[in-house]
């Protein structure tokens, strides 16, 4: 199964491609805001309101065979745990060796924003590179869980 942390994902079109194609089961989770796909493999799953209510309902379910899409690190990090494969939406796989490191700099950021509040943002957009690495990553990831 795909799970896709619908909130601001910017591939939810590729995910539906790619997933229909491979035939696999995909759970759009968000808190609202998302049409529902017309897509006999998409359930659209739409959570109560509150901070990482998603997350949490994506972090109960996904396991091993399942591939994650998402830009939350702490949920990439339950995910991983549990044995799914994960992907950020710039095509990025978290993995048990880089899961620490990441979670480190997200935690540093944090605290560097903290400090300085003009510091914002990281400046870097999503373009044609990112989805293509994307397409790239959800293929792979996909190829190696049906396996």
């Amino acid at each position: 199964m795909i799970y896709v942390d619908a909130d601001a994902c910017p591939v939810k079109a590729e995910v539906e491609r790619v997933g229909t194609r491979h035939k696999v089961k995909m759970f759009i989770v968000s808190n609202g805001g998302i049409r529902p796909s017309p897509n006999p493999y998409i359930e659209t799953v739409v959570v109560p309101d509150g901070p990482d209510v998603a997350d949490m309902w994506i972090a109960d379910r996904a396991g091993k065979g399942d591939v994650v899409i998402t830009g939350d690190i702490p949920l990439a990090a339950k995910c991983i745990a549990s044995g799914a494969q994960v992907i950020k939406h710039n095509g990025e796989a978290l993995t048990e060796k880089n899961i620490g490191t990441v979670l480190a700099t997200r935690d540093l950021m944090a605290d560097m924003r903290a400090a300085d509040p003009f510091r914002q943002g990281s400046g870097k957009s999503f373009g044609k590179a990112d989805r293509s690495r994307f397409l790239d990553a959800l293929e792979r990831a996909l190829r190696a869980a049906l396996r």
